[in-house]
């Protein structure tokens, strides 16, 4: 704890750093100042919204896993399950490669079909953050745990591809992604390449079957939406009274992101490097009528980002929004893909039990007493709370 007789000097330091940081301040709210004759009242529509989202690390804690195994389960919001893995820090990523694939050679997952039209066969040759498969046979120690989020992740963007480019819809569709319409775990430009096929089967969709499909990434936290949330609080740019929304010009993005590529799209020029990361246009939206309420952080697809479009569909979201439980005000059918993606309860015992399983068959006869033992002998650390 502080010394209570520090505190007026510690008091007085903090004041002194602030007062001679407010130039920083001042120029956040005259940023944000040209936002003002941007911003959109919404007007709430119906439409089907359909939602995809793969469980994350928080969801799969397991109690004893020396193998550090990560299920990788993608489902909708309406509890479909759409992909169903399971991979470890450790794992041959050329027999992963291999398992997208029937005995034929024609893939037979999401992300083998992701390959195929990216014309990829190693998963390697799809991000440079998947080591490749000698190096997790051969130096397994140097290899970083993390790809295995990276896997999951391109699991995620697999299965959205395919749920757009192979699959007929009954209804005007809007898809919402859990997190923003940017990456960068493709090589090169794979992620704009996947993208735009994403958009011409859309395109497809709309002329052949004539149903519409919207295509949105939303996300609770933003480097842009705690750069400039204080901000846009004080300048009032977002009024209570309705729902609103503002589109974020890129040089304003730029400036939040440690890397502004991270905020190039493809209308950029020829200057600087090759917008190959970003397929959204970026809007800030409180779809409640409250200045107090929540502010996400939304990307609008950009084929889809003219004016007229782009109310329209934030009109969707506010309808589904409405509706959202258990946080307010956020898009119910996200919402409902996290319940039935999340990995509690009964799931996870059932998770852990097959762990315990397969450790066991693994280890000689003579040897599985132990593992009977020491699932029978817990933490005694855990007994101070008893």
């Amino acid at each position: 704890m502080f010394d209570p007789d520090g505190l007026p000097e510690l008091r007085k330091t903090l004041a002194d750093r602030i007062h001679s940081d407010q130039k920083l301040f001042d120029q956040l709210r005259a940023e944000v100042q040209e936002l003002k004759g941007r911003v959109r009242s919404i007007k709430p529509r119906s439409v089907t919204a359909t939602s995809l989202v793969a469980t994350d690390a928080g969801n799969n804690k397991i109690a004893f896993d020396p193998f550090l195994v990560q299920l990788v389960r993608v489902v909708d919001s309406y509890g479909k399950q759409l992909f169903l893995d399971a991979v470890s820090p450790t794992s041959d990523t050329d027999i992963l490669s291999d398992s997208q694939f029937d005995v034929t050679g024609a893939p037979k997952t999401p992300l083998g079909r992701v390959m195929v039209d990216l014309g990829k066969k190693k998963l390697s040759d799809l991000s440079h953050m998947i080591p490749a498969g000698k190096r997790t046979r051969e130096e397994p120690e140097t290899v970083s745990p993390s790809w295995v989020l990276v896997y999951r992740d391109l699991c995620e963007w697999a299965v959205l591809y395919d749920r757009i480019c192979y699959h007929t819809f009954a209804t005007d569709t809007l898809i919402v992604r859990d997190g923003l319409l940017r990456s960068k775990l493709f090589r090169e430009e794979l992620f704009i390449e996947l993208m735009n096929k994403i958009a011409t089967a859309m395109e497809r969709t709309q002329k052949e079957d004539k149903r519409r499909l919207f295509l949105v990434g939303l996300a609770k936290h933003s480097k842009v939406l705690s750069r400039y949330q204080l901000a846009l609080a004080i300048e009032d740019i977002l009024p209570g009274g309705d729902p609103v929304y503002v589109e974020i010009p890129r040089k304003l993005e730029a400036k939040a992101y440690v890397w502004p590529e991270y905020a190039r799209g493809t209308e950029a020029g020829g200057e600087g490097e090759a917008p190959k990361f970003v397929a959204g246009t970026l809007h800030l939206v409180r779809f409640g009528n409250r200045k107090a309420d929540p502010i996400w952080a939304v990307d609008i697809f950009q084929p889809q980002s003219d004016p007229k479009l782009v109310a329209e569909i934030f009109g969707y979201l506010l309808a589904d929004a409405i509706n959202g439980f258990p946080v307010p005000l956020y898009p119910r059918c996200l919402q409902r893909a996290h319940e039935h993606a999340e990995l509690v309860g009964f799931d996870m015992d059932i998770m852990q039990e097959e762990i315990f399983a397969g450790i066991r068959n693994a280890l000689p006869t003579e040897k599985r007493t132990v593992l009977d033992e020491f699932r029978l002998n817990p933490d005694p650390s855990g007994r101070r709370y008893e």
